[in-house]
C-alpha cells in the first residue's frame, strides 16, 4: 500500500514533525487540526466558537487538497480543554455536516498546543 503526504497552504503548517494528513488505502488520516490562522500561524481569537469555526475551515482545506470533503469524514475525535464548552462547540460542529454525521469521540484534555481550546482529528474516505 502506498501513502501520500497531504499539505496545503490553505491550512496552518505543521508545528512539529508531522504532516497535515496522510492518504492511504482509500482513506485520509488527518493530524490534530488546531484553530490557527493559515497565514500567520497564530491562534484565532474569540473563544471556543471562533476556534471551532477555524478548525473546521482548516480541516475542510486539508480534505479538499486530498480530493475528499467534510461530508466524507467517517470518524472524528474532538479534544476540548473544558466540557463547559461542549454545547458551544457542538453547535458549530453540527453546522458543518448535513444529516449524516461521522462517528465521534469528544475528550476533555488539560491543555492543547498553542493554548487552543479545541483540536479535531479525522478520518475521511478518499479516492485512491
Amino acid at each position: 500500500m502506498t501513502r501520500e503526504i497531504i499539505n496545503t497552504v490553505k491550512a496552518p503548517a505543521a508545528i512539529g514533525p508531522y504532516s497535515q494528513a496522510v492518504k492511504a488505502g482509500g482513506f485520509l488520516f488527518t493530524s490534530g487540526i488546531l484553530p490557527l490562522d493559515p497565514e500567520t500561524g497564530k491562534l484565532v481569537e474569540g473563544g471556543i466558537e471562533n476556534e471551532t469555526v477555524q478548525t473546521f475551515e482548516n480541516l475542510k482545506s486539508i480534505c479538499e487538497q486530498a480530493g475528499s470533503s467534510l461530508e466524507r469524514i467517517v470518524s472524528a475525535t474532538v479534544y476540548i480543554t473544558s466540557m463547559k464548552d461542549f454545547e458551544k462547540m457542538n453547535k458549530i460542529y453540527s453546522s458543518y455536516f448535513s444529516d449524516s454525521f461521522p462517528s465521534r469521540a469528544t475528550v476533555e484534555v488539560g491543555s492543547l498546543a498553542k493554548g487552543a481550546c479545541v483540536e479535531i482529528q479525522a478520518v475521511a474516505i478518499c479516492e485512491k
